[in-house]
């Protein structure tokens, strides 16, 4: 396939510090991309606010800018280096909501900048609580009562119709950022409060607690062509209610019967095709599945998708040796 002549210069975003959801993988991902990009003798600009970085190292790019992840530092290194390309799906939250501000202002359209990887679109279905629900019934995939609401007091309403525990998901950020289960309207008011305070669109789910149930993970990869495949399965070691991020991750899935498994996976395939992520690297769908009470007809799980690599993302493609960049981004064929 040759490559695609559009393509000649592009700016990589990097997720910044290292904090909780989003940690030292993602400069491993940035890393392996901006290598990635230079192998096929493209130009790559690097920002990244974090000095302490692989990928800041400047045999990783052409030019690298050390400066803060800001709006207004990125619009200025745009009109500067003047690339005609950007990919944020490798910078986490970070990345993600920078480009979603470009393209909301019309910045990127007026710098003719070509966003990779996720459209505003795609990213706006998988973060966005409400749209990302919408999406999930209109293909009839299950999903747990829910609410998405951008108040305190319309979380608590909600609460009291589904009764507790419940669990508070912020809208647009990373690795459980601002979430977490409420046992009583006492915790629900103090975790919405401080979920609503750093979602960037000041937004919650509120949403039924499934905790006892599995979690599973497919890492999923969609070309532009709409070629979807599954690199692998994992499993939490915990279920739902301990944080991945607390808990052990085992790859491939081990407890799942096959028909749960054929079940888990079509549904992330037909997710990903939805969603139309045209991802570089891969893309991650998390499933929580009832153990109690599977019920294959109707599909007895609940679906969290992240438009973003993940911790686990970089980390599965040592372990399973994959690509780490979807060659249908750059080349056409």
């Amino acid at each position: 396939m040759p490559l695609r002549s559009d393509i000649k210069k592009v700016l990589v975003i990097g997720s910044g510090p290292i904090i909780i959801g989003q940690a030292a993988e993602f400069d491993y991902a940035g890393t392996q991309a901006c290598r990635a990009l230079k192998q096929e003798g493209l130009e790559v600009v690097l920002i990244n606010s974090n000095p302490a970085t692989i990928m800041t190292d400047k045999a990783m790019a052409d030019k690298v800018y050390i400066e803060p992840l800001t709006l207004d530092v990125v619009k200025k290194i745009i009109e500067i280096e003047k690339p005609d390309s950007i990919l944020s799906t490798l910078g986490g939250q970070t990345g993600l909501t920078l480009s979603m501000q470009l393209a909301e202002c019309g910045f990127l359209a007026e710098h003719n900048v070509k966003l990779l990887g996720a459209n505003p679109e795609t990213i706006h279905k998988a973060e966005d609580r409400q749209a990302f629900k919408d999406t999930m019934e209109k293909i009839g995939e299950p999903v747990i009562p829910s609410k998405v609401v951008e108040t305190v007091e319309d979380a608590v309403d909600f609460a009291k119709v589904i009764h507790y525990p419940v669990i508070v998901r912020p809208a647009f950020t990373l690795g459980g950022t601002g979430g977490g289960i409420a046992n009583n309207e006492e915790e629900l008011i103090d975790i919405a409060t401080n979920g609503l305070r750093l979602s960037p669109i000041t937004q919650i789910l509120v949403e039924k607690c499934i905790s006892g149930w599995k979690e599973i993970e497919f890492e999923v990869i969609r070309d532009s062509k709409g070629n979807v495949i599954t690199v692998c399965s994992m499993e939490n070691f915990d279920p739902v209610g301990v944080h991945t991020g607390d808990s052990i991750v085992i790859a491939p899935a081990v407890t799942l019967s096959d028909k749960e498994y054929q079940m888990l996976r079509t549904a992330a395939l037909n997710i990903i095709s939805e969603l139309k992520v045209e991802y570089v690297g891969k893309k991650q769908t998390t499933v929580a599945l009832d153990d109690v009470s599977v019920q294959f007809d109707t599909g007895t799980f609940n679906v969290v998708v992240g438009a973003s690599g993940s911790g686990k993302t970089t980390l599965l493609s040592a372990i399973c040796d994959a690509v780490d960049y979807d060659g249908d981004i750059l080349f056409d064929g």
